[in-house]
């Protein structure tokens, strides 16, 4: 038996190691010097120190350097004066932090942002250690450069507001889910497509393969906002959040109103566990689980919700793992957004000439006829501000 399971583990090594990829000799998939400093005593100091930071060790993709810039710093959106929780004479009273998933910017979180801001809240989004700049720099932080930065970024919150939540896309959610876990003066979650249940079985092999190979993939680098190719230390990081993630929700559920959304369609991660989870794992009657799909949702929990993924006068045809975050009216990822993922596991059908005739999908979808490009917007980003409202009042 042990023979078999050393010659198993030697075959899953070897062909994992067979699709690991060689990148090109540029200053993309090289490193810099260090990852910023992320323990600035104000936000306003952490933002101011993080742009130049990226001003100097980016590689840029584009000529328009400060749209790159913005688009990957840290940033904040102050409530308006206006709003019904707020004065010119009064502080905010409620906060959220934001925490981007593997590969992402900050800028994920703008749309969340603006909305939550405009009904009060001081709205923040912040940087992991390694983004920003290049691919190659997400092979320089550890595990607790990423939990470190988070639980500096909310003690910074904590001093501006009376209640503070956390919200978190992929391994972002993992990340801020175990924090809150343990930490009970956070109000609630607002999870995106959280990476707590994994699509494979194999991430435990990460830690050892990181010492074995440098990259698992490397693509053509051309989206500002998000790196494309991945280094197996940030793999090993990310199974390190998903380990933690799973040792904190299984010594105590969370008992504190959260909500979730999640495609069924989701390339990245197992669905179903995840539905399973929430179903047991977080336990406040206030928690709302929204499930992009084609069916309702099998559960019998009253409080998920299902929304219709396929929605052929849009040309969709379901949810992609990202959607959920962006507004259709969003400028980079929107319905008319300047980027277009159109490498989507389509290899053998032919690239339309015409972008009118691209649907929408999660990777890797395929039918008949149809080019399917990568959904980055969510149709029903209206109703899902209208969740989050209802779920943290």
């Amino acid at each position: 038996m042990r023979l078999i399971r050393t010659t198993l583990l030697a075959f899953i090594l070897s062909s994992l190691l067979a699709a690991c990829a060689f990148p090109p000799e540029t200053a993309l998939y090289q490193q810099s010097p260090d990852i910023p400093p992320y323990e600035q005593d104000s936000f306003a100091d952490y933002v101011s120190e993080t742009r130049d930071w990226i001003a100097t060790h980016r590689v840029f993709l584009t000529d328009d350097h400060e749209t790159e810039i913005a688009r990957n710093i840290p940033f904040e959106i102050r409530p308006q004066a206006s709003s019904n929780q707020t004065s010119n004479n009064d502080a905010p009273r409620r906060g959220i932090l934001f925490v981007h998933g593997l590969g992402a910017s900050p800028w994920y979180f703008h749309d969340i942002a603006s909305a939550m801001a405009q009904d009060g809240w001081l709205a923040r989004s912040m940087l992991l250690p390694g983004h920003g700049t290049r691919p190659g720099d997400l092979s320089l932080p550890d595990y607790d450069d990423w939990t470190g930065s988070v639980a500096h970024q909310v003690k910074l919150l904590e001093r501006e507001v009376d209640e503070v939540w956390l919200g978190g896309f992929s391994t972002g959610g993992n990340l801020v889910t175990s924090y809150a876990a343990r930490n009970s003066d956070i109000a609630g979650l607002l999870l995106f497509s959280p990476g707590i249940e994994p699509g494979t079985d194999l991430l435990f092999l990460t830690p050892v393969i990181q010492y074995l190979w440098d990259w698992v993939d490397a693509d053509p680098e051309d989206n500002m906002i998000n790196y494309q190719s991945l280094s197996t230390k940030a793999s090993a990081l990310y199974y390190r959040s998903v380990t933690d993630v799973a040792d904190a929700l299984d010594a105590k559920p969370f008992d504190r109103p959260a909500l979730i959304t999640m495609s069924a369609h989701d390339s990245v991660l197992d669905p179903m566990a995840i539905l399973r989870r929430f179903e047991t794992g977080f336990t406040n009657a206030a928690s709302r689980m929204v499930w992009y799909d084609v069916n309702p949702a099998p559960s019998n929990d009253t409080r998920v919700e299902s929304k219709n993924s396929n929605l052929p006068d849009q040309q969709i045809s379901n949810f992609s793992h990202l959607s959920a975050l962006f507004s259709p009216s969003n400028p980079y990822y929107g319905v008319d957004g300047s980027f277009v993922f159109v490498e989507n596991g389509q290899e053998d059908i032919a690239l339309p000439d015409d972008s009118t005739k691209l649907w929408r999908s999660a990777w890797g979808h395929i039918e008949p006829g149809k080019y399917h490009a990568r959904l980055t917007w969510n149709p029903y980003f209206a109703d899902m501000i209208g969740s989050i409202k209802s779920v943290t009042n």
